[in-house]
This record gives C-alpha cells, structure tokens and sequence, in this order.
C-alpha cells in the first residue's frame, strides 16, 4: 500500500527582536483541546498520487487560516516521515499574516463518542507567530525537523556558500 502523503507551507518572518519566528496552527477538535505543547502544526493536507503537492500545500494553507499565502518564493524544505507515517512535504515562505485573524474551514466528527451526535470543529482554532526555540516545544514532535531545516536556509545559519537564502 503506498505511503498517504501531505504537503504544508512554514511561513517564517525575522524580527529583530526575537529572530527567526514561524507561524503554526493549533490543531482543532475535542482531541486537542486542552493540549497545548506538541499539538500545534505547520498548515497542512493530504493528497492523492496525481495531486501537485505544491499546489496542495497551498490550497492547504488558505483553507486552514483564510487567507492566501503572503509570498510568491517558496523554498523546499523536503519531506519527512512523520510519527502517523505520513510523508510530509513542506515549503517554506517568507512573510507576513495576522495570526489573530485567521479563520480555518471545518471537520464534522461524532462527539460525543458513540452519542449519536455530530458536531463541527475548525481544523486550526487558532494560529500564531512563535520564535523557533518555543516552535520546538509546541510543533508536533514529527514536524520539528522542518525547523532546523528552515534554520540552513537562513541568512548568517552557516549553510553553505550558493544555499538560496529564502525569498531570493
């Protein structure tokens, strides 16, 4: 059976302040509720085999926080085999978002378990900006490697000579 694959966008901005700081999304539903380090995600989605997986993170991100990726350069940051065993691609985009404002599309699950009841839940029922050190507290512990991967992309990381810095 082949491997069920997701793509999602980083978004990162630098502050002078506090650095390199990425915006993630905390994951919606009952489940997560009351969880707060390692349940927040970088926006992401499933897709099929004949799906363009850029286009996907992309759709992807719009959905979950309501609004269109603020940049036009993307930078690869590769895939990773998450702890669900999905295959996680990921870009990352320079920019800007209000955090406050984001808006996600919803999922409709049973909940109570087994009350016969359905009910609706954002996918993301709340976004914000966090410096990378604490990222690595809140992010899914399978999504951290995209951090340091977005860290070798940056101006001053010690990546090597000719690595595009992002948004070049």
């Amino acid at each position: 059976m082949p491997a069920r694959t997701s793509a999602g966008i980083l978004l990162y901005r630098l502050s002078p302040g506090s650095g390199c700081e990425v915006l993630l999304g905390h994951m919606g539903g009952p489940f997560w509720a009351r969880k707060d380090e390692g349940s927040w995600s970088i926006p992401k989605g499933e897709h099929g085999p004949d799906d363009e997986p850029l286009d996907v993170a992309r759709r992807e991100f719009e959905e979950e926080l309501g609004s269109p990726v603020p940049a036009t350069d993307l930078v690869p940051l590769g895939q990773v085999r998450v702890t669900s065993g999905k295959l996680l691609t990921v870009w990352a985009a320079a920019g800007d978002l209000d955090a406050a404002a984001s808006r996600s599309n919803t999922f409709t699950i049973e909940w109570p378990p087994r009350s016969g009841r359905l009910q609706e839940f954002p996918e993301i029922d709340r976004s914000a900006w966090f410096p990378v050190d604490e990222a690595r507290r809140r992010l899914v512990r399978g999504q951290v490697p995209f951090l340091d991967r977005l860290l070798e992309h940056l101006p001053g990381s010690g990546a090597p000579a000719g690595t595009p810095e992002p948004g070049r």
